[in-house]
């Protein structure tokens, strides 16, 4: 008798007839439920638009890199610049904290900026030999349109 009366508590009921008839109260008044197969309604349809997403990606990002190519090179060399330019400094930086070398590389740039200023920078003949060697050098580099830049 006992297992009769667990089973009649823990029955869901049919109609709404029955819940009145169990509760005792006005079936018009009880909140309704929403059915329990719509979350896995909702589950089924987010997986299943989560495995749609992941499968069009590598065609989305390919399509997007052919479409922004340049673009993205130019941050891509633009970035590699940056820490090219911030991994120089923090080598000349360390070089310089090393006791006699700051004050040996100064004196070889001194030297150097003497020694080109004498050598190509004083006589008429000399400077034009520099022009001669930067535009050989221009030729070399860009090809030979450079005097159309």
């Amino acid at each position: 008798m006992d297992a009769n009366l667990q089973q009649s508590e823990y029955a869901t009921p049919a109609s709404p007839k029955e819940m009145a008839a169990i509760e005792g109260s006005n079936p018009q008044n009880l909140p309704m439920l929403p059915p329990v197969s719509e979350p896995e309604n909702q589950l089924q349809e987010f997986g299943q638009q989560v495995s749609d997403f992941l499968a069009k990606l590598p065609e989305n990002i390919g399509r997007f890199f052919n479409e922004y190519k340049k673009p993205i090179i130019n941050v891509g060399l633009f970035i590699a610049a940056i820490v090219a330019v911030k991994i120089v400094l923090a080598i000349l930086d360390a070089l310089n904290d090393i006791p006699l070398l700051s004050p040996t590389f100064e004196l070889v740039g001194i030297s150097y900026s003497t020694w080109f200023t004498f050598r190509y920078l004083l006589k008429d003949s000399t400077r034009q030999e520099l022009s001669a060697n930067i535009e050989s050098f221009k030729k070399q580099t860009f090809g030979s349109n450079v005097d159309q830049m």
